[in-house]
């Protein structure tokens, strides 16, 4: 079974859908825009001295938005959506902190 399952997922990175896929904006977009998660969860560490109230709301509003057009647009784009959901996270964490330091 995880013989089949491995054999299956070999195939399809060597299939040309594959190379066509990270080769698409539908991958280079999502990868770009993990900055923005990747530098929430590492501020998580710092002071909420440096937390800007706006850039917060302005963010999560901003990823609640894209991940309704990751799920609407066709194909489904589910790496810019996990992407915009992990920031989503990170930013009412943030905003969280930002509330209780205040």
């Amino acid at each position: 079974m995880a013989g089949v399952l491995a054999r299956k997922a070999v195939d399809y990175v060597k299939s040309k859908d594959f190379r066509d896929y990270l080769m698409s904006t539908h991958f280079w977009g999502p990868v770009a825009n993990w900055g923005l998660p990747i530098a929430a969860i590492n501020d998580m560490n710092k002071s909420p001295d440096i937390i800007s109230g706006r850039m917060t709301f302005a963010l999560t509003c901003y990823s609640l938005m894209f991940m309704r057009f990751a799920y609407k647009v066709q194909p489904r784009n589910w790496l810019l959506f996990a992407c915009h959901f992990t920031n989503e996270c990170a930013q009412l964490i943030q905003g969280g902190r930002l509330i209780k330091h205040k």
